[in-house]
């Protein structure tokens, strides 16, 4: 063996088409030779075989392997074999790694406007501008207030984890799916072994380990894993419709047909074969490769090349053949290509030109969709920052009448910046970064809930194109029928029994004839076996008809093992087996007595005319008349065909023992003057759970067509029982050399206005082929007759059945029948294949696209009210009530649990009442739009009226204009309170988008709605609790306070102060607020009068006259503020102690004593139980912290008037 490896590393004569030519020399074919010959069919092959080779045998020769003995199973010539010829493997096509995955999640339209607002808002956030001191530029320039600085980044940083989130859950469940699938496959290919000979032995190897030259042995049942020539075979019969279509039969036989292809059945008979392609090579490998299985061929061919180029220099034997064996037989693709001088390159061309499958019907619309609020998000962000930027030019150039300084123009700048910064937030706000997320979870939790209904989802968005569904074509056996022939109507007794009788209705001699007729009359290779799972059906093993009529004991309560154990096979006395000639077939059986008995059964209308007696009701055989036959023709046979039957007729003959032994191959005398036992209607029986869901699909407006490779009158049939077809429609039943005769012109070309006027009125399609099945497809989604483009739903399971899967907008692939082909062209896979299934599919489909539209209506109606409240805040306050913080827990936590709460709403049958909704229909309906602007009305009616109104009503501080540093108020609070229970009980009434009056129907079926609802109330509660109440939060996220107080002197210190507080009079407590007013004012004053620029962001009034006045006034208030905050007890506020660390005005002159220590500590107690000031720790929640505050952080404090309401608040204090 060394020496041939060496041999053949030197043998390099022939330049073949093929890579591995040098290789070929140990065997006196080669690959691309064997490649040319599986090509051919029937007689060609049979011609080639017989001028190349000279016969089968000769193949086998330079196969070196022996027809009788098979290979020797030498290890060594097994590898080899394996680098010439290929392994028996098809590599799968390369998964996508999870980086990939992310990347393709990525490129979602909805999401890159969200990143792009992000990385604005986050770039805008890190921006601070350069301190500016020049009066005479009108405003004191003002640096970004403390806490709004800290917080600026939150809201950019928020939506970039929106996405990260969105993008890495979609990813991860690409890829599990994807895994999943794999792990299908991997599983099933585990447990399929075939029986070889090897070394004279009939040994059983798993699939993959058979290799060219291996000499197979075929029989009934099989599906064969690679391809071969036949050498022996009985009476063998191959269903090769996977491959070709044809549902017809193919008889294999020495003289007439010898090639047998991978992927088919064998249906009758057993042979043996000789493996002569494997793998990629392989007529199913082929086919793969066409639908781009080996992916990595192409690169392999490169790297292939370059290293050949250096092997040769080499001559390294043995990383050649490591190589080689690494990867499999990927190289041997070559041939396929070459054989047609390079018209390979030229499929590869149209191959990459194909156009990619149509985004989804919900994708589409959600695309377009987030286009149009990123471009309506983008022209408020432009009207508010044109609207404040005119603001600001009026007001300093034309009303104060400024002149436009070279040095202020930095300050200028950043007045302008911070415009653009609360225009990008209105932006934000705009954009729903919720909805992303909601399509992934409401998409994810089907695909995960599908599973169970039996529906393998491979692609994410078929699950919600099925829901948009109007057309499915549906294969009729194993789909719409239960692919088990069985025996459902019978004529026994001179009776017509509709169903399967009871045995105590049969006489018992009847029943004993029919018992041994059929147990002994069919072959001994069909049988019955238990179900492979508990709950499973019996499977049927050999010929399909042969079960039913073997089942039909099982119904009459007889086993017919029995009788074959008590009758071996080799105990018949001569068999007549079925062929397409006889129709019939007969057993002799040898009785004790020397007498013979023959049993037949075959087609009712032929062995009727043989029998001259038939068993009557009493079970006596009475004499049978031409008379009597046509009465059974009229009333039983006919009957029983129209219902879409296969008739049988039982008969037996007696030979009395007596008399001379007939003439056993003188078939006509024997099989003659037949008693007739029975005749049987066979079908193979509609699941019973079909017509009820083709019913609930024909309401859900989907049209189901059957499209089967059976003759017509048999799908006419169970299209009937199905419900496809109702007596009185106007609808078409063809075969398909009708229908491809009726779409093609004179030239033979398939015209789309032909295929236009059959399609609508089509319902079953009979005797078609997989090119029809495709062509019917493509007329349909290509079809441009109705008002919506139709989208179709495909059913296959034969490989041929490819390409109309791939073509279909949803392909179902069978999981039981369905080949491997089927399932990787498909989208969903039927792991019980069954058409209810795909009913299921449709419902969870429109189920995902309702809960994405339950979401939009929740998202939008929050978007519209917090964009006009921005929009009107910034432009009219030029603050806004929501800040950014605020924004973000509406946004991001509200939104991501209401995404979760509404996308797993369960779906319903009411689901099933409405017509699909097309590709036209817009995502957001006139209901929706109802509903959306409904709510934003009330919530802006109530937002507003509280925004301007609210402090009446409560009898507490206005919040609006509110000095630079002052505390949360209580004011804002209960504003952001209301506007988000609005939006909680807005996602009761978001569960409903049709209209319906009942939102709260079927609420508690959803758990996880409700658990959200609650979660979300609760946490709101808790957080606008102010902090000061929660006193176990005292020392959260504090760290160690500067003065080291324990706890519980804190709290006892607490106690006493409010004690003392109770105390002190009103009166005193003024008292010492003038006082120290009147000492603030004083530094304040002083400090101004020396020059310095002080920092405060103040209303700007025409007024110059009282500027000194009010500078005064906010200072002594702001002073105030600060020492009550510098005490421990105010500290006690989270936010208050994030956002002001340290207090200090900063200045020209480095010190402004504010009030010494003794004073501090006397105002703290005053300030708080005083009621007018607001408590710095009324609302942890309600934070100063939106990028809306930025405008009054740079008013200067020199254009404040009495008029302001900062005078009348310090009036009142």
């Amino acid at each position: 063996m060394g020496d041939m490896a060496n041999n053949s590393v030197l043998y390099s004569g022939v330049k073949n088409s093929l890579k591995e030519a040098n290789h070929d020399g140990d065997f006196g074919i080669t690959l691309a030779e064997l490649r040319v010959l599986m090509d051919l069919r029937s007689t060609d092959a049979l011609r080639k075989i017989q001028e190349s080779y000279g016969d089968v045998y000769g193949i086998c020769t330079r196969l070196k392997t022996s027809p009788n003995e098979g290979l020797s199973g030498n290890p060594v010539d097994i590898e080899r074999r394996e680098t010439v010829f290929g392994k028996n493997f098809i590599p799968p096509k390369k998964p996508k790694t999870f980086l990939q995955l992310v990347w393709e999640a990525l490129q979602d339209v909805t999401l890159i406007i969200l990143e792009i607002a992000a990385i604005v808002s986050l770039g805008l956030s890190f921006y601070h501008p350069p301190e500016g001191d020049n009066a005479l530029c009108g405003e004191v320039s003002v640096g970004e207030e403390e806490g709004e600085g800290e917080t600026g980044w939150i809201e950019g940083a928020a939506i970039l984890l929106s996405v990260v989130c969105v993008v890495l859950v979609t990813a991860f469940n690409d890829w599990s799916k994807e895994k999943q699938f794999r792990g299908l496959q991997s599983r099933i290919e585990q447990e399929q072994k075939f029986t070889v000979i090897r070394g004279g032995q009939v040994i059983q190897i798993p699939v993959a380990d058979i290799i060219v030259g291996d000499i197979a042995q075929v029989k009934y049942g099989d599906l064969l894993p690679a391809d071969g020539i036949l050498i022996q075979g009985n009476d063998l019969k191959i269903d090769e419709s996977s491959l070709t279509g044809e549902s017809d039969h193919v008889r294999k036989s020495l003289d007439k047909d010898p090639l047998l292809l991978s992927g088919t059945h064998v249906m009758e008979g057993s042979g043996r074969m000789v493996v002569t392609a494997v793998g990629i090579n392989s007529q199913t490998g082929i086919i793969f490769t066409l639908l781009g299985a080996g992916g990595e061929e192409e690169e392999k061919k490169d790297e292939k090349k370059k290293e050949k180029k250096n092997k040769k220099q080499d001559g390294a034997i043995e990383n050649r053949n490591k190589a080689k064996a690494q990867d499999g037989a990927a190289m041997e693709m070559q041939p396929l290509k070459s054989e047609d001088g390079g018209d390979g390159d030229e499929k590869d061309k149209k191959k990459s030109n194909l156009p990619k499958k149509e985004k989804s019907v919900l994708q589409g619309k959600l695309t377009k969709l987030a286009v149009q609020i990123g471009k309506a998000g983008l022209l408020m962000s432009a009207i508010t920052v044109i609207i404040l930027v005119l603001y600001f030019v009026i007001d300093t150039f034309w009303v104060q009448k400024r002149q436009w300084l070279a040095e202020c123009t930095p300050i200028y700048i950043q007045y302008f910046v911070k415009f653009f910064i609360i225009g990008v937030t209105v932006l934000v706000v705009a954009v729903p970064e919720g909805l992303p997320l909601a399509v992934t979870i409401s998409l994810a939790y089907s695909v995960k809930k599908m599973m169970k209904d039996n529906n393998l989802v491979r692609h994410l968005d078929a699950c919600e194109t099925m829901g948009n569904a109007t057309a499915i074509c549906s294969d009729k056996t194993g789909t719409l029928t239960m692919n088990r022939m069985t025996v459902v109507q019978a004529y026994i007794n001179e009776k017509h029994y509709k169903k399967v009788p009871e045995p105590e209705a049969i006489p018992p001699n009847i029943l004993s004839y029919l018992v041994t007729g059929i147990s002994v009359n069919c072959a001994y290779t069909s049988k019955i076996l238990p179900p492979e799972k508990e709950g499973g059906l019996p499977r049927h093993v050999g010929n399909k008809t042969e079960c039913a009529l073997l089942g039909f004991l099982l119904d009459l309560k007889r086993d017919y093992q029995d009788v074959r154990n008590e009758i071996p096979e080799e105990s018949l006395y001569k068999v007549y087996t079925f062929n397409s000639v006889r129709k019939s077939m007969s057993t002799v059986l040898k009785n004790s007595d020397g007498s013979y008995r023959i049993f037949s059964k075959g087609a009712s209308e032929i062995i009727l005319k043989k029998c001259f007696k038939i068993l009557s009701a009493n079970g006596e055989a009475k004499v049978f008349r031409p008379r009597d036959r046509d009465d059974i023709i009229k009333t039983v046979i006919e009957p029983m065909a129209s219902e879409g039957l296969r008739t049988i007729c039982l008969a037996f003959r007696d030979f009395p023992a007596g008399e001379p032994e007939p003439d056993w191959d003188n078939e006509n005398d024997i099989v003659t003057g037949l008693t007739c036992i029975a005749v049987v209607g066979i079908e193979d029986p509609v699941r019973p759970e079909v017509p009820d869901a083709i019913k609930k699909c024909q309401k859900a407006g989907i049209t189901v067509r059957m499209v089967t490779g059976d003759n017509i009158n048999t799908a006419r049939a169970i299209a009937s029982k199905c419900g496809i077809l109702h007596p009185g429609e106007d609808f078409l039943c063809i075969e398909g050399k009708d229908f491809n005769r009726r779409i093609r012109n004179e030239k033979g070309e398939i015209e789309q206005e032909r295929i236009d006027k059959i399609w609508p009125k089509l319902r079953v399609l009979a005797r078609s082929s997989p090119t029809d099945k495709h062509t019917l497809v493509k007329g349909i989604i290509d079809s441009t007759v109705s008002d919506q483009r139709q989208v179709v739903a495909v059913t296959g399971d034969g490989t041929n059945d490819g390409p109309a899967l791939k073509k279909a907008d949803v392909g179902f692939a069978m999981g039981i029948a369905g080949t491997d082909v089927a399932k990787e062209a498909s989208d969903i896979i039927l792991t019980d294949d069954n058409f209810t299934s795909i009913v299921k599919a449709v419902m969870w489909g429109r189920n995902v696209y309702d809960s994405i539209s339950k979401f939009l209506q929740f998202q939008l109606t929050v978007n519209v009210v917090a964009v006009i409240v921005a929009f009107t805040g910034a432009c009219i306050t030029q603050d806004s009530p929501l800040k950014a913080v605020q924004m973000l827990w509406v946004n991001l936590i509200m939104d991501t649990l209401a995404s979760l709460a509404l996308a797993t709403e369960p779906p319903t049958e009411s689901l099933l009442l409405r017509k699909p909704y097309g590709r036209n229909k817009p995502l957001i309906s006139r209901t929706m739009m109802k509903n959306i602007l409904g709510h934003a009305f009330y919530q802006l009616v109530v937002v507003f009226t509280l925004l301007f109104a609210g402090e009446k009503f409560f009898d507490i501080d206005s919040g609006r204009n509110a000095p630079l540093h002052a505390p949360p108020s209580e004011h804002y609070t209960i504003v952001f309170n209301t506007f988000v229970l609005m939006q909680l009980f807005n996602e009761i009434n978001a569960r409903k988008i049709h209209g319906e009056r009942n939102v709260f129907e079927g609420i508690f079926n959803n758990i996880i709605f409700c658990t959200i609802v609650l979660g979300t109330f609760v946490v709101q509660l808790i957080s606008t609790i102010p902090t000061s109440r929660l006193k176990f939060l005292k020392e959260a996220g504090h760290g160690t306070q500067k003065e080291e107080i324990p706890e519980e002197e804190l709290a006892e210190d607490v106690e006493e102060i409010d004690h003392a507080e109770r105390e002190l009079r009103r009166g005193q407590i003024l008292w010492f607020r003038g006082l120290n007013r009147i000492q603030t004012q004083m530094d304040v004053v002083n400090a101004f009068q020396s020059g310095s620029s002080i920092q405060g962001a103040l209303r700007r009034q025409p007024s110059i006259a009282s500027q000194h006045h009010d500078i005064r006034v906010v200072n002594a208030f702001r002073s105030s503020l600060y020492e009550g905050l510098e005490k421990p007890e105010s500290r006690s506020s989270i936010h208050n102690f994030m956002t002001h660390p340290e207090f200090r005005i900063e200045d020209s002159e480095p010190h402004i004593p504010l009030i010494d220590d003794t004073d501090a500590e006397d105002d703290a107690p005053t300030k708080r139980n005083s009621s007018p000031p607001p408590s710095p720790n009324k609302n942890n929640n309600a934070v100063d912290s939106g990028i809306y505050l930025t405008i009054e952080m740079n008013k200067s404090a020199t254009s404040s008037s009495p008029g302001s309401p900062l005078h009348s608040l310090e009036t009142a204090l």
